[in-house]
């Protein structure tokens, strides 16, 4: 396996205000035990702070990366050859590629919060996928390092 020219690797990461709104449940959850006290009130807090922390976390946590001969994007592993083209998608685009204009077929990694895509055709005959939707901080990067992957490994 060789590896690529222009690497690539991205961690989808939860927005700051995620991280507030963590403490916030922890908050919620102290309150809501304040009646008990002020033991059960700090375990509240550290304990829903701690839940919601975590969450945020493992929701943020998947990977785009482009390793080799292959896209890895969540849990899905795609050889760079049996993708086509890639098509930028700016906010407004990647909005209807995520709605009106999206086929159920496609195989969507999306994060709400990064308003910009990148659309891969997959031009595997044997794959009913017809393209990958990919949610991405730096859709030009990544196409670039597709690209050059793809010639390597022609």
């Amino acid at each position: 396996m060789q590896l690529s020219a222009t690497p690539y690797d991205e961690r989808l990461t939860a927005p700051r205000s995620w991280w507030f709104i963590s403490f916030l449940v922890g908050v919620s959850c102290a309150l809501i035990l304040l009646p008990f006290g002020t033991l059960p009130l700090l375990v509240g807090l550290a304990g829903g702070t701690a839940v919601a922390a975590v969450m945020a976390s493992s929701y943020g946590s998947l990977r785009i990366r482009v390793v080799g001969d292959s896209l890895i994007a969540g849990e899905a592993k795609i050889p760079v050859t049996a993708l086509g083209e890639a098509e930028i998608l700016d906010a407004e685009e990647a909005r209807a590629w995520r709605t009106y204009k999206a086929d159920a077929r496609a195989f969507l990694l999306l994060r709400s919060y990064i308003p910009t895509a990148l659309r891969v055709e997959v031009t595997d005959p044997d794959d009913p996928t017809p393209y990958l939707y990919l949610s991405t901080r730096e859709p030009e990067r990544l196409a670039q390092a597709l690209r050059t992957a793809r010639e390597t490994a022609a």
